[in-house]
């Protein structure tokens, strides 16, 4: 079996999305030596860097194709196709949303090679009102259009959870004859992402003479459906109950599309106390974690909402919205509540960092959870929906 795999989506600074690709592909090399790979890249950098960090040069299976344009671009719509013909592949992996349409008619009819597509979410039509303020608005019935083709052409639609299942299912409007196509296949955790040794982080016993500063953290960008403001809120209010100091980080890179919560801080007077961390790189985010005492993600939706599970597998205890997949991946381990709860974030933070024993109870409840979510996982489901693909 020849499987051509997207690799495209792995950007200069790593994001869910990029990880997702790279640690699919790592795996993949792992597990499969039979079947021959072709992996796709416009950058001859990320190209390399790929091939270091997932060893890919000890996987004789493995080849690379460069391609002279990007996934958004239209040269990508028109020239794909024919490469996809001359590359011979049984299977087209695309880790992302974006595919060649025209390679692939509608109701897989007369296809040599068969789409498989990742949509990890549909979230600019879930929130359609937080479009006009992106630079790409003005495409949004492009995004629209080809969101809806790619539910009809592609042989097989990978979702992250089951909530984007049925989210994929209801807005690229998927016939119900067509309902199996779309299938879930959780994404994974890294083996990197563990608990700092107890004698390592600082301990102290909430009382009256504790000054320990305990961090709230946060993780992700600052789209409006992140909800950053409801945190800033609920942070702000938090500092007034709070028996000890406590710091808000929100790590992630920068957006000025996006200023309100810098805005919302400025307003409260806390910029002293809210740190803005931008763009980190994995070993950084493993000891970001690993050094806060609490992550708070008030997210109105996620598709799979790695964060949170990566903070998890690092014994942070989890405050989360119950939107979108996060209940899925935070099962019985975190606190859950409305995105627009203002007061139970802020009374729930107040709670957690009070209470050693909830702090325990909940730092063992998400590293056992957290354990559920592996990348080998991840490959092998993959890899067994290419096979049954390619029988079809």
């Amino acid at each position: 079996m020849n499987i051509g795999i997207d690799a495209r989506w792995i950007f200069p600074e790593i994001s869910g999305i990029g990880s997702y690709t790279r640690e699919l592909i790592k795996h993949l090399a792992q597990i499969d030596t039979s079947n021959s790979y072709v992996l796709f890249f416009d950058n001859p950098l990320l190209r390399d860097r790929t091939i270091s960090e997932t060893k890919l040069s000890e996987s004789k299976n493995f080849s690379f194709k460069m391609l002279p344009f990007g996934v958004f671009s239209i040269k990508n719509q028109l020239y794909l196709p024919g490469i996809l013909d001359d590359s011979n592949l049984d299977i087209y992996h695309s880790t992302n949303y974006m595919i060649p349409i025209f390679a692939f008619p509608r109701n897989n009819e007369h296809s040599r090679t068969k789409c498989i597509v990742t949509i990890h979410d549909v979230i600019p039509m879930i929130f359609p009102h937080h479009a006009p303020k992106s630079k790409k608005s003005r495409l949004f019935p492009v995004y629209k259009f080809l969101m809806r083709e790619i539910g009809r052409r592609a042989s097989v639609i990978i979702t992250d959870s089951q909530a984007s299942k049925s989210d994929v299912i209801k807005h690229l409007q998927i016939p119900v004859n067509s309902h199996k196509k779309v299938r879930t296949i959780y994404c994974g955790v890294s083996p990197q992402f563990k608990p700092l040794l107890q004698s390592v982080k600082p301990q102290q016993t909430p009382g009256r003479h504790d000054t320990r500063k305990r961090i709230i953290l946060y993780v992700g960008r600052s789209d409006p459906y992140k909800n950053l403001s409801t945190l800033v809120m609920a942070f702000f209010s938090a500092t007034k109950v709070c028996p000890f100091p406590i710091e808000l980080m929100i790590a992630g890179p920068p957006d000025t599309r996006y200023p309100e919560a810098a805005i919302l801080t400025s307003k409260l007077g806390i910029e002293n106390t809210v740190r803005w961390t931008g763009y980190l790189s994995d070993e950084q985010l493993v000891q970001t974690y690993q050094n806060a005492d609490l992550l708070v993600h008030p997210s109105k939706y996620e598709g799979f909402g790695l964060q949170v599970a990566e903070a998890m597998a690092c014994g942070i205890p989890v405050i989360s919205s119950n939107a979108g997949s996060l209940p899925e991946v935070t099962g019985n381990a975190a606190v859950l509540l409305d995105p627009e709860d203002v007061n139970g974030f802020t009374d729930k933070i107040h709670e957690i960092l009070t209470d050693p024993a909830t702090i325990a109870s909940m730092s063992e409840k998400g590293i056992t959870q957290a354990a559920k979510f592996t990348w080998l996982n991840t490959a092998r489901e993959t890899l067994s929906i290419y096979k049954e693909t390619a029988r079809e």
